[in-house]
C-alpha cells in the first residue's frame, strides 16, 4: 500500500495498479478499519477501484499523524481477517423484452442465450466503486465469455433496473439515464433511495449475486416494464 499527499487535509492510498477482486477487498478492509478506528478525525472518505480518498479534521491531526494511525489501524484489521463485505443478491428478469442486447452477445460469443444468463448469475462480483451516477455500481468481473465492449452507439434512454455488462464489469442502472452498457434484463431492486434509511442495497467492498426471476415475480417485486423504452426497442 501507498500513501500519499492528496491535499491539505487529505491522503490518498493506494492498493494496486488495476481493478480486482483481491485489490477491491483491500479497499473494502481499510475503508472499515479506518471508519472503526479513527472515525473522531476523519471528515469523509471515497472508495474507487484500487484507491481511497480519506479526508481528515486539519484541526485535530496532520498528514503525518494520520499516516502512521492509517497504517496502525488497517495493520490490526488485516491481522484479525476483516476483508470480507456483505454478500447481496440482486433479482433479474432476465429476456429478449427485458435484455435487448442479450442476442447481440449471444452471436458474438458462440453461447445460447441461456447460457449467457447462467454465466451472469455464475460470478460473486466485489463492488469496485459507485460512480456516473448516485447508486451506480460497478461490478466485477463477468466471465470473460460474455464480457461485451460497450455500444457504438449509446441509447438515448436506458430505463431504471436495466442491468448492463461493459468488458468485464455489469451494473444496475439506479435510474433512467443514456446509457452505452449491452443490456441483458431488469432488476426489481431500487439502487439509490435518497429518502430512505439506507441509500444503497450495496457499499464499495461488498458482494454482489444475481438470481434469474420470472416476468411475473420481477412485477410482484414492484418491477416495471418501461413502455417509453420498449417503444424505443421496437423501432431500432
Amino acid at each position: 500500500m501507498k500513501i500519499q499527499i492528496a491535499g491539505e487535509n487529505s491522503l490518498i492510498l493506494y492498493f494496486g495498479d488495476e481493478a480486482n477482486a483481491e485489490v477491491a477487498a483491500a479497499v473494502y478492509a481499510a475503508t472499515q478499519a479506518i471508519r472503526e478506528h479513527l472515525a473522531d478525525v476523519i471528515i469523509d472518505m471515497v472508495p474507487s477501484y484500487a484507491s481511497l480518498l480519506v479526508i481528515f479534521d486539519a484541526y485535530k491531526c496532520d498528514h503525518l499523524q494520520l499516516r502512521k494511525s492509517i497504517q496502525q489501524a488497517i495493520a490490526g484489521d488485516s491481522a484479525s481477517g476483516n476483508q470480507e463485505g456483505a454478500v447481496v443478491t440482486l433479482p433479474v428478469y432476465y429476456s429478449e423484452e427485458s435484455g435487448p442486447d442479450l442476442k447481440i452477445i449471444a452471436e458474438r460469443s458462440g453461447l445460447s442465450v441461456d447460457e449467457i444468463i447462467a454465466l451472469h448469475q455464475a460470478e460473486e462480483y466485489r463492488v469496485y466503486a459507485i460512480g456516473f451516477a448516485p447508486g451506480f455500481a460497478y461490478l466485477g468481473q463477468v466471465d470473460e465469455r460474455i464480457a461485451s465492449p460497450r455500444i457504438a452507439t449509446p441509447r438515448k434512454y436506458v430505463p431504471k433496473g436495466a442491468v448492463g455488462i461493459a468488458d468485464r464489469q455489469t451494473a444496475v442502472y439506479p435510474a433512467p439515464s443514456p446509457g452505452g452498457w449491452n443490456l441483458i434484463g431488469l432488476c426489481p431492486i431500487p439502487m439509490f433511495t435518497p429518502e430512505g434509511e439506507s441509500l444503497m442495497p450495496v457499499v464499495v467492498g461488498d458482494r454482489v449475486k444475481f438470481k434469474a426471476i420470472s416476468k411475473d415475480e420481477f412485477l410482484a417485486m414492484g418491477g416495471e416494464l418501461d413502455e417509453k423504452f420498449l417503444q424505443q426497442e421496437a423501432k431500432a
